[in-house]
């Protein structure tokens, strides 16, 4: 059972999937609750067997999320400036971290911490008018929930420095042509997309699936040629769950796997 801490993080479990929609209105900015309660719904859910998939969307049309207020960082506090990157880090390393696949259904702006998010995520759709940025250094900060380290990551140097370093937005069609989302869909349709997604992520053994995104994640910290051994022996111990049992046999006998995520 997943239980909502915050009014700010508005919780339905579907089936296999978490939805969490950010709900603090106008711009479902980001606070110590929120991010709070983020970590702690990632912490369940990694915890809830049934959970296989997590969706993040915004509440509204207009804003996915527009990253941390501003207003907290006026008086120059570095104490408030730790506390709250402290935050933004635990709840988007722990999003990072998730055992399951995570989506990000960009259906607005999606600025500063609302672009990290989104960037802890596995997978991001974005609906057509969506606009994404890292501004952090216009106003004399820098992103510090991730951006620097994922948005290179996902889009390359060069265009993380444009975003970054120039401080340039970009429109879901070019966050598309260079990889910073995957997908872009029609006004209102991004949740609907992140959630087929995720419902095929069902159909996926969950150990085979927490494998394989450590294998892929590994990529970032490690050289190829010694993740071709830490694959083989991943494939290995597969073996020790039943799942890998149940899909070899349903596949031999023609019927659906019944996953039981062991």
């Amino acid at each position: 059972m997943i239980r909502q801490t915050s009014e700010k993080l508005l919780v339905d479990v579907r089936g296999h999937v978490l939805l969490v929609t950010i709900n603090n209105p106008p711009a479902n900015t980001w606070d110590p609750e929120s991010l709070t309660a983020m970590r702690f719904l990632v912490q369940q859910a990694s915890e809830d067997k049934e959970i296989y998939a997590i969706v993040i969307t915004g509440k509204g049309e207009k804003f996915f999320s527009a990253g941390a207020d501003l207003k907290l960082f006026a008086d120059g506090d570095k104490d408030v400036a730790r506390n709250m990157a402290e935050h933004f880090g635990a709840a988007f390393e722990a999003l990072a971290g998730f055992r399951g696949v995570t989506i990000a259904a960009i259906n607005g702006y999606a600025m500063g911490g609302g672009l990290e998010c989104a960037l802890a995520c596995d997978i991001r759709i974005a609906e057509r008018q969506a606009q994404m940025a890292l501004p952090e250094a216009t106003v004399g900060l820098l992103p510090c929930g991730g951006g620097t380290q994922n948005l290179a990551w996902v889009v390359g140097e060069g265009w993380a420095k444009r975003m970054i370093l120039c401080g340039e937005r970009v429109d879901a069609a070019t966050a598309e042509k260079i990889g910073l989302v995957e997908e872009v869909v029609d006004t209102g349709q991004a949740l609907g997309r992140a959630l087929a997604l995720a419902e095929l992520v069902g159909k996926q053994s969950p150990p085979a699936v927490s494998a394989c995104k450590s294998l892929i994640q590994r990529a970032r910290e490690t050289d190829i040629s010694s993740s071709y051994k830490h694959e083989r022996e991943a494939f290995v111990g597969l073996f020790d769950t039943i799942d890998q049992k149940e899909g070899v046999n349903a596949f031999l006998e023609k019927r659906s796997p019944n996953w039981v995520n062991g």
